[in-house]
């Protein structure tokens, strides 16, 4: 078990990093790798992730600053407005698991990563999430990413980073490539 830190953060702060061009995760990563520096420990919680993803390996170099869990199936779920009951299971035990890191006292920022697609894609309701923000120790950090940032998330954060897509790519069939992508 971790023990517990210290407050570093004297106040913490609600980040969005939302739209539809690529780093939103890349940007969350960043940060959870600059505050490892200043020995911050982070709680990493990827919701529709079950695959294999390059950070993996990396995070568990550095622990037990970075702590990474994914909420999701094996391979890329595909995923519409009539989701799956296993997926919303996944979303609801893996916001609870956020929760609880949040309020334990081991973490000073929490990363919700995808999350905004799970309230796109009906696998958890805003209210759900307004509520896990409600809770939020003042010293905490909450990073929130993925596409579709609803109003009610961005009227609650206090920074929202819009990452627009100029240009992919992808586009021209290129597929995610290993250490890039993923």
């Amino acid at each position: 078990m971790q023990k517990k830190v210290s407050s570093k953060v004297l106040k913490g702060y609600i980040q969005i990093y939302t739209g539809n061009g690529k780093g939103k995760t890349t940007a969350a990563l960043g940060l959870a790798l600059r505050a490892a520096g200043h020995e911050y420990r982070t709680f990493i919680g990827q919701f529709l992730k079950g695959q294999d993803y390059g950070e993996l390996a990396a995070v568990k170099k550095l622990e037990p600053y970075i702590t990474i869990r994914q909420f999701g199936r094996k391979g890329f779920v595909h995923v519409n407005k009539n989701p799956d009951k296993i997926d919303i299971d996944l979303a609801k035990k893996g916001l609870e698991e956020c929760r609880q890191a949040m309020l334990s006292g081991d973490y000073n920022i929490i990363i919700l990563d995808e999350l905004t697609v799970c309230l796109y894609f009906n696998l958890l309701v805003e209210q759900e999430i307004i509520e896990f923000l409600r809770q939020k120790p003042p010293e905490i950090e909450i990073i929130i990413t993925g596409r579709y940032a609803p109003d009610s998330l961005i009227a609650a954060a206090d920074l929202v980073t819009r990452m627009d897509e100029i240009k992919h790519y992808y586009t021209k069939g290129i597929p995610a490539r290993n250490g890039i992508e993923k």
